[in-house]
């Protein structure tokens, strides 16, 4: 009888995932795989660094969670300060509302001011071009006047003279001629009063207060426009010269350099410097010097 060797009896194996570690160490697509769990290596070391970088991440988290809370408690703290100092404090110099309504009234006054000095000038202006044209028509009047004089005169002689030229020759013209002279030199000559000269020191006194007066004056009056300059001395010249030291705009008016607009513009000047005091309270506009104490 042959002797028979029995196969021992074995639980069989349970089938190997595709996942399965051991299935992954002894995979023939990986022969360099470390044997056993050799490979768990690189992969912990990977994942030590990643844990790593995480708690660095948290704790900078946690850094930032209590700066915004340190931030956040001393804001509001600054905020209660602000809010019991506003509660606490009286504020002496805070506007009312009559404040805002005294606010209005005063601008309402500077703008009805600034109006009327606007209304005023453009009357003085008026009032000026005015005079101008009315003695510009009284010297041409004076003119013809004095043409139709001149004629007449003429005439006259002609009349006087055409007879004796006829019966008695050039000795009568002679003598017409001496006559005529005669009667041309009867005729009386207007004479104008002389202003009353100054004297030297006087000039030299006058010269320096304009020169003062001038300084106080802006820039374009201090020698940046010379013309501008001298018409602002011939101003306060024919200021200083009226009688009381009062004049009318148009009495300033000397065409062609000292024309209505500069004359204007200087005493705007000295008006604004309080050098010269305005005053329309008659209904006419009167310049009156005040000077610079």
């Amino acid at each position: 009888m042959a002797h028979t060797t029995q196969t021992p009896h074995r639980t069989p194996l349970r089938r190997i995932s595709q996942g399965s570690l051991f299935r992954l160490s002894r995979s023939g697509a990986y022969p360099d795989a470390p044997h056993g769990l050799g490979f768990i290596q690189p992969a912990m070391t990977e994942f030590l660094d990643e844990a790593e970088a995480l708690q660095t991440n948290m704790e900078g988290m946690k850094h930032l969670s209590d700066s915004l809370a340190t931030f956040n408690e001393s804001f509001a703290s600054w905020l209660y300060v602000m809010n019991m100092n506003a509660l606490t404090t009286d504020w002496m110099q805070t506007p009312l509302p009559e404040s805002f309504e005294l606010a209005k009234k005063r601008a309402g006054e500077q703008f009805r001011t600034r109006h009327l000095d606007v209304t005023n000038d453009f009357c003085a202006e008026e009032s000026a071009i005015a005079a101008a044209e009315a003695m510009k028509h009284a010297r041409e009047a004076e003119e013809q006047a004095r043409r139709a004089r001149h004629l007449a005169d003429q005439s006259a002689f002609t009349e006087m003279t055409e007879p004796d030229t006829t019966y008695m020759g050039n000795t009568t013209t002679a003598t017409g001629a001496s006559a005529a002279s005669g009667k041309s030199g009867s005729i009386p000559k207007k004479k104008v009063g002389a202003k009353p000269k100054m004297t030297a020191k006087e000039k030299k006194e006058r010269s320096m207060e304009i020169d003062r007066i001038v300084s106080c004056l802006p820039l374009e009056f201090r020698g940046s426009d010379p013309s501008l300059r001298r018409n602002m001395e011939t101003v306060i010249e024919g200021l200083l010269a009226a009688p009381g030291n009062t004049v009318k705009l148009h009495d300033l008016i000397k065409p062609p350099d000292l024309n209505q607009a500069r004359v204007n513009k200087c005493l705007i000047a000295l008006v604004n410097r309080k050098v010269v005091k305005k005053d329309n309270s008659t209904g006419t506009v009167l310049y009156s010097w005040v000077g610079i104490p």
